[in-house]
Protein backbone atom coordinates (compact mmCIF):
# COMPACT_ATOMS: atom_id res chain seq x y z
CA UNK A 1 0.00 0.00 0.00
CA UNK A 2 1.77 3.32 0.62
CA UNK A 3 5.51 5.32 1.29
CA UNK A 4 5.95 8.88 0.01
CA UNK A 5 6.70 11.78 -2.33
CA UNK A 6 10.35 12.64 -2.56
CA UNK A 7 12.78 15.42 -1.79
CA UNK A 8 10.49 18.42 -1.86
CA UNK A 9 7.93 16.73 0.34
CA UNK A 10 10.74 15.89 2.74
CA UNK A 11 10.65 12.27 1.64
CA UNK A 12 13.86 10.86 0.24
CA UNK A 13 15.72 7.61 -0.23
CA UNK A 14 16.78 7.94 3.38
CA UNK A 15 13.20 7.91 4.64
CA UNK A 16 12.25 4.86 6.74
CA UNK A 17 9.33 4.13 4.46
CA UNK A 18 8.47 0.97 2.60
CA UNK A 19 6.04 -0.15 -0.03
CA UNK A 20 3.23 -2.49 0.91
CA UNK A 21 2.78 -4.70 -2.15
CA UNK A 22 -0.69 -4.30 -3.59
CA UNK A 23 -2.80 -7.31 -2.73
CA UNK A 24 -3.11 -9.66 -5.68
CA UNK A 25 -5.98 -12.03 -6.25
CA UNK A 26 -6.00 -14.68 -8.95
CA UNK A 27 -9.05 -14.04 -11.08
CA UNK A 28 -9.17 -17.42 -12.81
CA UNK A 29 -9.25 -20.29 -12.51
CA UNK A 30 -8.25 -20.53 -8.84
CA UNK A 31 -7.53 -18.16 -5.97
CA UNK A 32 -4.02 -18.01 -4.52
CA UNK A 33 -3.77 -15.70 -1.48
CA UNK A 34 -0.65 -13.58 -1.64
CA UNK A 35 1.38 -12.66 1.43
CA UNK A 36 3.33 -9.41 1.13
CA UNK A 37 6.83 -9.39 2.58
CA UNK A 38 7.46 -7.17 5.58
CA UNK A 39 9.73 -4.95 3.53
CA UNK A 40 10.79 -4.47 -0.07
CA UNK A 41 14.35 -3.59 0.99
CA UNK A 42 16.95 -5.82 -0.61
CA UNK A 43 20.75 -5.58 -0.89
CA UNK A 44 21.73 -4.33 -4.32
CA UNK A 45 25.42 -3.40 -4.28
CA UNK A 46 28.09 -1.38 -2.51
CA UNK A 47 28.45 2.04 -4.18
CA UNK A 48 31.90 3.24 -5.24
CA UNK A 49 33.47 5.94 -3.08
CA UNK A 50 33.16 8.54 -5.83
CA UNK A 51 29.45 7.95 -6.43
CA UNK A 52 27.35 11.05 -5.90
CA UNK A 53 24.41 10.84 -3.51
CA UNK A 54 21.65 13.37 -3.00
CA UNK A 55 20.63 14.50 0.47
CA UNK A 56 17.68 16.68 1.43
CA UNK A 57 18.21 19.34 4.08
CA UNK A 58 15.12 21.01 5.52
CA UNK A 59 15.87 24.44 6.97
CA UNK A 60 14.26 25.58 10.20
CA UNK A 61 11.19 27.76 9.77
CA UNK A 62 10.27 30.07 12.64
CA UNK A 63 7.19 28.95 14.58
CA UNK A 64 5.31 32.17 13.83
CA UNK A 65 5.82 31.57 10.12
CA UNK A 66 4.64 27.95 10.35
CA UNK A 67 1.51 29.16 12.09
CA UNK A 68 0.98 31.69 9.30
CA UNK A 69 1.44 28.93 6.70
CA UNK A 70 -1.22 26.79 8.37
CA UNK A 71 -3.57 29.76 8.68
CA UNK A 72 -3.09 30.59 5.00
CA UNK A 73 -3.68 26.97 3.98
CA UNK A 74 -7.03 26.87 5.77
CA UNK A 75 -8.09 30.24 4.39
CA UNK A 76 -7.43 29.38 0.73
CA UNK A 77 -8.99 25.90 1.22
CA UNK A 78 -12.19 26.87 3.06
CA UNK A 79 -15.16 27.43 0.69
CA UNK A 80 -16.69 29.84 3.23
CA UNK A 81 -13.61 32.10 3.55
CA UNK A 82 -13.15 35.25 1.41
CA UNK A 83 -9.65 34.05 0.43
CA UNK A 84 -10.89 30.68 -0.90
CA UNK A 85 -9.02 29.66 -4.04
CA UNK A 86 -6.38 32.39 -3.72
CA UNK A 87 -3.52 29.92 -3.94
CA UNK A 88 0.07 31.04 -3.57
CA UNK A 89 3.01 31.01 -5.95
CA UNK A 90 6.55 29.86 -5.14
CA UNK A 91 7.59 33.46 -4.58
CA UNK A 92 4.62 34.17 -2.32
CA UNK A 93 5.35 31.04 -0.28
CA UNK A 94 9.00 32.00 0.04
CA UNK A 95 7.95 35.42 1.34
CA UNK A 96 5.44 33.84 3.72
CA UNK A 97 7.97 31.37 5.17
CA UNK A 98 10.64 34.09 5.33
CA UNK A 99 13.60 31.84 6.06
CA UNK A 100 16.37 34.32 6.98
CA UNK A 101 19.07 34.73 4.34
CA UNK A 102 21.76 34.24 6.99
CA UNK A 103 20.28 30.80 7.83
CA UNK A 104 20.35 29.83 4.17
CA UNK A 105 23.91 31.09 3.74
CA UNK A 106 25.20 29.25 6.82
CA UNK A 107 23.81 25.89 5.73
CA UNK A 108 24.85 26.31 2.09
CA UNK A 109 28.36 27.28 3.21
CA UNK A 110 28.55 24.25 5.50
CA UNK A 111 27.76 21.85 2.67
CA UNK A 112 30.13 23.54 0.25
CA UNK A 113 32.97 23.42 2.78
CA UNK A 114 32.12 19.75 3.29
CA UNK A 115 32.80 19.03 -0.36
CA UNK A 116 29.32 19.14 -1.88
CA UNK A 117 29.47 19.23 -5.67
CA UNK A 118 26.14 21.01 -5.92
CA UNK A 119 23.75 22.69 -3.49
CA UNK A 120 20.30 23.55 -4.86
CA UNK A 121 17.95 25.87 -2.99
CA UNK A 122 14.32 25.03 -3.67
CA UNK A 123 11.99 27.83 -4.89
CA UNK A 124 10.32 28.25 -1.49
CA UNK A 125 13.79 28.74 0.09
CA UNK A 126 13.26 26.30 2.97
CA UNK A 127 14.82 23.14 1.51
CA UNK A 128 18.20 22.28 0.03
CA UNK A 129 19.15 19.37 -2.21
CA UNK A 130 22.82 18.49 -1.80
CA UNK A 131 24.90 16.32 -4.13
CA UNK A 132 27.99 14.94 -2.42
CA UNK A 133 30.39 12.02 -2.87
CA UNK A 134 31.62 9.63 -0.19
CA UNK A 135 35.08 10.73 0.93
CA UNK A 136 37.95 8.22 0.80
CA UNK A 137 38.68 8.76 4.51
CA UNK A 138 35.15 7.84 5.65
CA UNK A 139 34.24 4.26 6.45
CA UNK A 140 30.53 4.78 7.01
CA UNK A 141 27.83 7.44 7.19
CA UNK A 142 25.08 6.20 9.47
CA UNK A 143 21.32 6.75 9.58
CA UNK A 144 20.89 7.29 5.83
CA UNK A 145 18.72 4.18 5.67
CA UNK A 146 16.59 2.83 8.47
CA UNK A 147 14.46 -0.26 8.28
CA UNK A 148 10.90 -0.47 9.59
CA UNK A 149 10.05 -2.71 12.49
CA UNK A 150 8.43 -6.03 11.65
CA UNK A 151 4.67 -6.18 11.20
CA UNK A 152 2.13 -8.97 11.33
CA UNK A 153 1.59 -10.48 7.91
CA UNK A 154 -1.93 -11.13 6.68
CA UNK A 155 -3.12 -13.21 3.76
CA UNK A 156 -5.23 -11.51 1.12
CA UNK A 157 -8.89 -12.57 1.20
CA UNK A 158 -10.23 -14.67 -1.65
CA UNK A 159 -11.91 -13.10 -4.65
CA UNK A 160 -15.65 -13.54 -4.99
CA UNK A 161 -16.61 -16.30 -7.41
CA UNK A 162 -20.27 -15.39 -7.40
CA UNK A 163 -21.65 -15.08 -10.93
CA UNK A 164 -23.88 -12.03 -11.28
CA UNK A 165 -25.63 -11.57 -14.61
CA UNK A 166 -26.19 -7.84 -14.10
CA UNK A 167 -22.57 -7.09 -13.20
CA UNK A 168 -21.16 -4.76 -15.90
CA UNK A 169 -17.90 -5.84 -17.47
CA UNK A 170 -16.39 -3.13 -19.63
CA UNK A 171 -13.25 -5.20 -20.25
CA UNK A 172 -12.99 -7.73 -23.07
CA UNK A 173 -11.98 -10.58 -20.81
CA UNK A 174 -13.95 -13.09 -18.80
CA UNK A 175 -11.29 -12.67 -16.13
CA UNK A 176 -12.91 -9.34 -15.22
CA UNK A 177 -16.47 -10.74 -14.97
CA UNK A 178 -16.83 -10.18 -11.22
CA UNK A 179 -14.01 -7.69 -10.76
CA UNK A 180 -14.03 -3.92 -10.46
CA UNK A 181 -13.55 -2.16 -13.81
CA UNK A 182 -14.04 1.48 -14.88
CA UNK A 183 -17.71 0.75 -15.68
CA UNK A 184 -18.32 -0.62 -12.18
CA UNK A 185 -16.78 2.50 -10.66
CA UNK A 186 -18.87 4.72 -12.95
CA UNK A 187 -22.03 2.90 -11.91
CA UNK A 188 -21.35 3.14 -8.19
CA UNK A 189 -19.81 6.60 -8.00
CA UNK A 190 -22.17 8.20 -10.50
CA UNK A 191 -19.78 9.70 -13.04
CA UNK A 192 -20.14 9.73 -16.85
CA UNK A 193 -18.06 7.37 -18.94
CA UNK A 194 -16.45 10.25 -20.83
CA UNK A 195 -15.47 13.80 -20.02
CA UNK A 196 -14.14 16.60 -22.19
CA UNK A 197 -10.52 17.40 -21.49
CA UNK A 198 -9.94 20.84 -19.96
CA UNK A 199 -6.76 22.82 -20.51
CA UNK A 200 -4.62 22.99 -17.39
CA UNK A 201 -6.25 20.02 -15.67
CA UNK A 202 -3.92 17.26 -14.48
CA UNK A 203 -3.30 14.56 -11.91
CA UNK A 204 -0.33 12.44 -10.88
CA UNK A 205 0.51 9.24 -9.08
CA UNK A 206 3.78 8.76 -7.19
CA UNK A 207 5.71 5.49 -7.44
CA UNK A 208 8.75 4.24 -5.52
CA UNK A 209 10.92 1.24 -4.73
CA UNK A 210 11.13 -0.63 -7.98
CA UNK A 211 7.59 0.06 -9.18
CA UNK A 212 7.35 0.62 -12.93
CA UNK A 213 4.78 0.48 -15.68
CA UNK A 214 4.92 -1.01 -19.17
CA UNK A 215 3.45 1.13 -21.94
CA UNK A 216 2.30 -2.10 -23.59
CA UNK A 217 0.27 -2.98 -20.47
CA UNK A 218 -1.40 0.43 -20.49
CA UNK A 219 -2.23 0.05 -24.18
CA UNK A 220 -3.65 -3.44 -23.54
CA UNK A 221 -5.78 -2.14 -20.66
CA UNK A 222 -7.07 0.74 -22.78
CA UNK A 223 -7.96 -1.42 -25.78
CA UNK A 224 -9.64 -4.15 -23.71
CA UNK A 225 -11.38 -1.95 -21.13
CA UNK A 226 -12.39 1.08 -23.18
CA UNK A 227 -10.12 3.31 -21.09
CA UNK A 228 -7.66 6.09 -21.89
CA UNK A 229 -4.95 5.60 -19.27
CA UNK A 230 -1.82 7.51 -20.27
CA UNK A 231 1.32 9.04 -18.82
CA UNK A 232 1.67 12.51 -20.29
CA UNK A 233 4.73 13.51 -18.29
CA UNK A 234 7.19 11.40 -16.35
CA UNK A 235 9.55 12.60 -13.63
CA UNK A 236 12.32 10.12 -12.97
CA UNK A 237 13.16 6.95 -14.84
CA UNK A 238 10.92 4.07 -15.77
CA UNK A 239 12.38 0.62 -16.32
CA UNK A 240 10.39 -1.08 -19.10
CA UNK A 241 8.94 -3.66 -16.74
CA UNK A 242 5.70 -4.26 -14.89
CA UNK A 243 4.95 -3.38 -11.28
CA UNK A 244 1.41 -4.16 -10.21
CA UNK A 245 1.30 -1.17 -7.82
CA UNK A 246 2.33 1.32 -10.50
CA UNK A 247 0.13 -0.21 -13.18
CA UNK A 248 -2.90 -0.24 -10.87
CA UNK A 249 -2.35 3.45 -10.11
CA UNK A 250 -1.79 4.54 -13.70
CA UNK A 251 -4.51 2.42 -15.30
CA UNK A 252 -7.19 3.71 -12.96
CA UNK A 253 -6.22 7.35 -13.49
CA UNK A 254 -8.32 6.80 -16.63
CA UNK A 255 -11.35 7.42 -14.39
CA UNK A 256 -10.25 11.07 -14.21
CA UNK A 257 -10.72 11.79 -17.88
CA UNK A 258 -7.32 13.58 -17.93
CA UNK A 259 -3.88 12.37 -18.82
CA UNK A 260 -1.95 11.34 -15.74
CA UNK A 261 1.64 11.78 -14.72
CA UNK A 262 4.11 9.83 -12.63
CA UNK A 263 5.65 12.36 -10.25
CA UNK A 264 8.12 12.22 -7.40
CA UNK A 265 8.95 15.89 -6.81
CA UNK A 266 6.10 18.35 -7.02
CA UNK A 267 6.34 21.58 -5.07
CA UNK A 268 9.43 22.70 -7.00
CA UNK A 269 7.76 22.24 -10.40
CA UNK A 270 6.74 25.35 -12.30
CA UNK A 271 3.34 23.85 -13.18
CA UNK A 272 2.80 20.82 -10.90
CA UNK A 273 -0.13 18.45 -11.45
CA UNK A 274 -3.17 19.62 -9.51
CA UNK A 275 -4.16 16.28 -7.90
CA UNK A 276 -1.76 13.68 -6.50
CA UNK A 277 -2.47 10.15 -5.33
CA UNK A 278 0.13 8.39 -3.20
CA UNK A 279 -0.18 4.74 -2.19
CA UNK A 280 2.82 4.54 0.12
CA UNK A 281 3.61 5.16 3.79
CA UNK A 282 4.20 3.61 7.17
CA UNK A 283 3.12 3.80 10.80
CA UNK A 284 3.81 6.86 12.94
CA UNK A 285 5.79 4.58 15.24
CA UNK A 286 8.12 3.65 12.37
CA UNK A 287 9.11 7.20 11.40
CA UNK A 288 12.56 8.54 12.20
CA UNK A 289 11.28 11.19 14.58
CA UNK A 290 8.47 13.63 15.27
CA UNK A 291 10.67 16.31 13.69
CA UNK A 292 10.72 14.30 10.48
CA UNK A 293 6.92 14.13 10.43
CA UNK A 294 6.65 17.85 11.16
CA UNK A 295 8.94 18.56 8.20
CA UNK A 296 6.69 16.42 6.03
CA UNK A 297 3.67 18.36 7.29
CA UNK A 298 5.32 21.64 6.33
CA UNK A 299 5.84 20.38 2.78
CA UNK A 300 2.24 19.17 2.62
CA UNK A 301 0.96 22.55 3.82
CA UNK A 302 3.00 24.26 1.10
CA UNK A 303 1.47 21.98 -1.52
CA UNK A 304 -2.07 22.72 -0.34
CA UNK A 305 -1.42 26.46 -0.19
CA UNK A 306 -0.27 26.27 -3.82
CA UNK A 307 -3.63 24.74 -4.76
CA UNK A 308 -2.56 21.09 -4.95
CA UNK A 309 -4.69 18.20 -3.68
CA UNK A 310 -2.68 15.41 -1.99
CA UNK A 311 -4.44 12.09 -1.30
CA UNK A 312 -2.86 9.17 0.58
CA UNK A 313 -4.08 5.61 0.93
CA UNK A 314 -4.95 4.88 4.56
CA UNK A 315 -3.20 1.51 4.81
CA UNK A 316 -4.05 -2.17 4.46
CA UNK A 317 -3.56 -3.53 7.99
CA UNK A 318 -6.63 -2.11 9.69
CA UNK A 319 -6.14 -0.44 13.06
CA UNK A 320 -2.92 -2.29 13.86
CA UNK A 321 -0.86 -0.84 11.01
CA UNK A 322 2.36 -2.34 9.69
CA UNK A 323 3.66 -2.49 13.26
CA UNK A 324 0.92 -4.86 14.40
CA UNK A 325 -0.91 -4.67 17.71
CA UNK A 326 1.07 -7.40 19.45
CA UNK A 327 -0.34 -10.37 21.33
CA UNK A 328 -1.72 -8.23 24.17
CA UNK A 329 -3.09 -5.41 21.99
CA UNK A 330 -1.43 -2.63 23.94
CA UNK A 331 -2.07 0.04 21.29
CA UNK A 332 -3.38 0.63 17.79
CA UNK A 333 -0.76 2.02 15.38
CA UNK A 334 -1.94 4.91 13.21
CA UNK A 335 -0.57 5.41 9.71
CA UNK A 336 1.59 8.23 8.40
CA UNK A 337 1.30 10.29 6.23
CA UNK A 338 -2.38 9.24 6.09
CA UNK A 339 -2.77 10.53 9.65
CA UNK A 340 -1.38 13.96 8.78
CA UNK A 341 -3.97 16.76 9.10
CA UNK A 342 -2.81 18.17 5.76
CA UNK A 343 -3.63 15.26 3.43
CA UNK A 344 -6.86 13.62 2.34
CA UNK A 345 -6.73 10.03 3.60
CA UNK A 346 -8.63 7.42 1.58
CA UNK A 347 -9.95 4.30 3.33
CA UNK A 348 -11.32 1.08 1.87
CA UNK A 349 -14.71 -0.53 1.33
CA UNK A 350 -16.31 -3.66 -0.09
CA UNK A 351 -19.77 -3.96 -1.54
CA UNK A 352 -22.16 -4.83 1.27
CA UNK A 353 -23.40 -7.76 -0.83
CA UNK A 354 -20.75 -9.60 -2.79
CA UNK A 355 -21.17 -9.05 -6.50
CA UNK A 356 -23.94 -6.45 -6.14
CA UNK A 357 -23.18 -2.84 -7.05
CA UNK A 358 -24.82 -0.82 -4.30
CA UNK A 359 -24.32 -0.09 -0.63
CA UNK A 360 -20.82 -0.53 0.74
CA UNK A 361 -19.30 -1.71 4.01
CA UNK A 362 -15.95 -1.01 5.64
CA UNK A 363 -13.17 -3.25 4.36
CA UNK A 364 -11.83 -5.30 7.25
CA UNK A 365 -8.22 -4.44 6.46
CA UNK A 366 -8.70 -0.75 5.65
CA UNK A 367 -6.54 1.60 7.69
CA UNK A 368 -8.15 4.13 9.99
CA UNK A 369 -8.11 5.52 13.49
CA UNK A 370 -6.56 8.47 15.32
CA UNK A 371 -3.11 10.01 15.21
CA UNK A 372 -0.88 9.68 18.25
CA UNK A 373 1.11 12.72 17.10
CA UNK A 374 -1.23 15.34 15.62
CA UNK A 375 -4.21 17.01 17.25
CA UNK A 376 -7.69 16.89 15.76
CA UNK A 377 -7.93 19.72 13.19
CA UNK A 378 -10.79 22.20 13.33
CA UNK A 379 -12.26 21.22 9.97
CA UNK A 380 -13.28 17.79 11.31
CA UNK A 381 -13.94 18.64 14.95
CA UNK A 382 -17.74 18.48 14.78
CA UNK A 383 -17.91 15.30 12.67
CA UNK A 384 -15.35 13.35 14.70
CA UNK A 385 -16.72 14.50 18.05
CA UNK A 386 -20.17 13.27 17.01
CA UNK A 387 -18.69 9.86 16.22
CA UNK A 388 -16.82 9.62 19.51
CA UNK A 389 -19.94 10.48 21.49
CA UNK A 390 -22.24 8.08 19.61
CA UNK A 391 -23.40 4.97 21.44
CA UNK A 392 -23.78 3.33 18.03
CA UNK A 393 -20.01 3.55 17.46
CA UNK A 394 -19.27 0.88 20.09
CA UNK A 395 -15.72 2.19 20.36
CA UNK A 396 -12.71 0.02 21.24
CA UNK A 397 -11.12 0.39 24.66
CA UNK A 398 -10.03 3.98 25.29
CA UNK A 399 -6.46 2.87 26.04
CA UNK A 400 -6.02 1.58 22.48
CA UNK A 401 -6.25 4.92 20.67
CA UNK A 402 -5.86 8.68 21.11
CA UNK A 403 -9.36 10.14 21.00
CA UNK A 404 -7.94 13.68 20.80
CA UNK A 405 -5.90 12.96 17.69
CA UNK A 406 -6.53 13.67 14.02
CA UNK A 407 -9.11 11.15 12.85
CA UNK A 408 -8.72 9.40 9.52
CA UNK A 409 -9.65 8.41 6.82
CA UNK A 410 -11.52 11.37 5.38
CA UNK A 411 -13.20 9.47 2.54
CA UNK A 412 -13.19 5.96 1.13
CA UNK A 413 -13.69 3.89 -2.03
CA UNK A 414 -13.71 0.25 -3.09
CA UNK A 415 -10.52 -1.50 -1.98
CA UNK A 416 -11.36 -4.98 -0.70
CA UNK A 417 -10.56 -8.15 -2.60
CA UNK A 418 -14.11 -9.48 -2.38
CA UNK A 419 -14.45 -7.99 -5.86
CA UNK A 420 -10.86 -7.03 -6.81
CA UNK A 421 -9.81 -4.46 -9.38
CA UNK A 422 -9.07 -5.89 -12.82
CA UNK A 423 -5.55 -4.73 -13.73
CA UNK A 424 -3.32 -5.52 -16.69
CA UNK A 425 0.20 -6.32 -15.55
CA UNK A 426 2.95 -8.33 -17.27
CA UNK A 427 0.72 -8.73 -20.30
CA UNK A 428 -2.35 -10.22 -18.62
CA UNK A 429 -5.25 -9.47 -16.30
CA UNK A 430 -4.82 -9.83 -12.56
CA UNK A 431 -7.03 -9.06 -9.56
CA UNK A 432 -5.69 -6.43 -7.16
CA UNK A 433 -7.11 -4.99 -3.95
CA UNK A 434 -6.12 -2.53 -1.23
CA UNK A 435 -6.41 1.15 -0.44
CA UNK A 436 -3.76 1.51 -3.15
CA UNK A 437 -6.73 1.05 -5.47
CA UNK A 438 -9.09 3.35 -3.58
CA UNK A 439 -6.76 6.37 -3.47
CA UNK A 440 -6.19 6.87 -7.23
CA UNK A 441 -9.91 6.38 -7.87
CA UNK A 442 -10.94 9.11 -5.42
CA UNK A 443 -8.13 11.32 -6.73
CA UNK A 444 -9.38 10.80 -10.28
CA UNK A 445 -12.91 11.84 -9.31
CA UNK A 446 -11.61 15.06 -7.75
CA UNK A 447 -9.52 15.65 -10.89
CA UNK A 448 -12.79 15.50 -12.85
CA UNK A 449 -14.28 18.04 -10.46
CA UNK A 450 -11.28 20.31 -10.97
CA UNK A 451 -12.01 20.09 -14.70
CA UNK A 452 -15.52 21.42 -14.09
CA UNK A 453 -14.16 24.36 -12.09
CA UNK A 454 -11.42 25.18 -14.59
CA UNK A 455 -13.87 25.04 -17.50
CA UNK A 456 -15.83 27.83 -15.81
CA UNK A 457 -12.71 29.91 -15.24
CA UNK A 458 -12.47 28.89 -11.60
CA UNK A 459 -9.60 27.76 -9.41
CA UNK A 460 -8.69 24.15 -8.54
CA UNK A 461 -10.03 22.72 -5.29
CA UNK A 462 -6.60 22.50 -3.67
CA UNK A 463 -6.50 21.05 -0.14
CA UNK A 464 -9.76 19.09 -0.10
CA UNK A 465 -10.62 18.43 3.54
CA UNK A 466 -12.51 21.64 4.44
CA UNK A 467 -14.65 21.17 1.31
CA UNK A 468 -15.24 17.49 2.10
CA UNK A 469 -16.39 18.00 5.68
CA UNK A 470 -18.61 20.94 4.72
CA UNK A 471 -20.27 18.80 2.03
CA UNK A 472 -20.46 15.36 3.64
CA UNK A 473 -23.99 14.87 2.23
CA UNK A 474 -22.46 14.57 -1.25
CA UNK A 475 -20.83 11.26 -0.26
CA UNK A 476 -22.37 7.80 0.05
CA UNK A 477 -22.53 7.24 3.80
CA UNK A 478 -21.12 3.81 4.71
CA UNK A 479 -22.91 2.38 7.73
CA UNK A 480 -21.71 -1.23 7.89
CA UNK A 481 -18.51 -3.10 8.67
CA UNK A 482 -15.48 -2.65 10.90
CA UNK A 483 -11.77 -2.22 10.13
CA UNK A 484 -10.23 -4.70 12.50
CA UNK A 485 -7.36 -5.67 10.27
CA UNK A 486 -7.62 -9.16 11.75
CA UNK A 487 -7.04 -7.81 15.24
CA UNK A 488 -8.81 -9.67 18.01
CA UNK A 489 -9.35 -6.43 19.94
CA UNK A 490 -11.78 -5.13 17.31
CA UNK A 491 -11.53 -1.90 15.38
CA UNK A 492 -13.70 1.04 14.42
CA UNK A 493 -17.24 0.49 13.20
CA UNK A 494 -18.75 2.27 10.21
CA UNK A 495 -21.88 4.15 11.28
CA UNK A 496 -23.99 7.02 9.97
CA UNK A 497 -21.85 10.16 9.55
CA UNK A 498 -18.06 10.23 9.79
CA UNK A 499 -16.34 7.18 11.23
CA UNK A 500 -12.75 6.01 11.64
CA UNK A 501 -13.20 3.23 9.08
CA UNK A 502 -14.64 5.02 6.03
CA UNK A 503 -14.56 8.75 6.81
CA UNK A 504 -17.60 10.62 5.49
CA UNK A 505 -18.12 7.86 2.90
CA UNK A 506 -17.53 7.25 -0.81
CA UNK A 507 -17.89 9.94 -3.50
CA UNK A 508 -21.05 10.66 -5.48
CA UNK A 509 -19.73 12.57 -8.48
CA UNK A 510 -23.18 13.74 -9.53
CA UNK A 511 -23.81 15.42 -6.19
CA UNK A 512 -20.29 16.79 -5.93
CA UNK A 513 -20.50 18.25 -9.44
CA UNK A 514 -23.41 20.40 -8.29
CA UNK A 515 -21.24 21.92 -5.56
CA UNK A 516 -18.11 22.92 -7.45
Amino acid sequence: MLAVLSATLAFSASSPTTVETARRVTLEPAVSPYNASASSWAFHSTPPAEQMIKLTTVLRIDESRLALLEQTLYQVSDPTHPAYGQHKSHAELAALLAVPQRRVDLVVDFWRRSGAAAVELHPTRDTLTVAISVAEHVTMVGELHQFPRPRVLQAAPSASKQSVASWPNSCKSSACANAVTPSVLAARYNFPATQTAVAGNSMAVAEFQGQYYKPDDLAYFNSHCGADAAVAHQIGGNVPSAGVEAELDVEYTSVSGVAGATAQQITSLTSPPLVHSVSYGNDEAQQTSKEYMLSVNTALMKAGTMGLSILFASGDQGVCGREGCGFLFHKFHPDFPAGSPYVTAVGGTDFATAGVIGDEKAWTDGGGGFSDTFAMPSYQQAAVSAYLSSAEANLPKASLFNAKGRGYPDVAALAGTQNPYCVVTSGGFEGVGGTSAASPVVAAIFARLNGLRLAKGGKPLGFLNPFIYQNAAAFNDVKQGVNTGGGGAGGFQAIGGWDAATGVGTPDYGKLAQLV
